[in-house]
């Protein structure tokens, strides 16, 4: 005798007695909206359904035109990059704001480093346990104001 016999008696039993219990009918409301959404979502043209429903050669010719926007990105990409840089270097075009913009994110990404390679490591997971205690207590406050304003009971109503 197993350790599973009862549990498996008891299930038969449960589902045996759970199949004799009538089935129940759907609220009059509950099945004219799902009716209801039924036709609309029929009546939808085929290209606002899902992908499986579209016509095969409308599906045929979404795959390949993303097939061939793939293979230009990875054969023209580098070329438009190349040709770019040419044109910066030769001076052709200017990009000065650009270039600002470049110089404050990398000044930005070295503070950073610097910063976080003269901080000490117990500060650095004392900041992270800090951070994750305040996204537990976020999180919390989130549930139980969701809890209290949208999970109310019906009293007698």
């Amino acid at each position: 005798m197993s350790n599973h016999e009862p549990d498996e008696v008891l299930q038969s039993l449960l589902d045996g007695a759970l199949r004799q219990l009538p089935l129940r009918r759907a609220p009059a409301s509950l099945e004219a909206r799902v009716f209801n959404e039924l036709e609309r979502r029929a009546a939808l043209p085929w290209w606002r359904r899902s992908f499986m429903h579209w016509p095969a050669p409308a599906r045929i010719a979404f795959l390949v035109i993303c097939t061939a926007l793939v293979a230009l990105v990875f054969v023209g990409g580098p070329a438009a990059v190349a040709s770019l840089r040419s044109l910066l270097e030769s001076g052709t075009i200017s990009l000065s704001w650009a270039r600002q913009i470049a110089l404050l994110v990398a000044s930005a990404g070295n503070l950073v480093t610097l910063l976080a390679r003269t901080l000490p490591v117990t500060w650095l997971y004392q900041g992270i346990a800090v951070c994750a205690l305040l996204y537990a207590v976020l999180f919390g406050l989130g549930a139980a104001v969701y809890r209290t304003l949208y999970l109310q009971p019906l009293n007698g109503k």
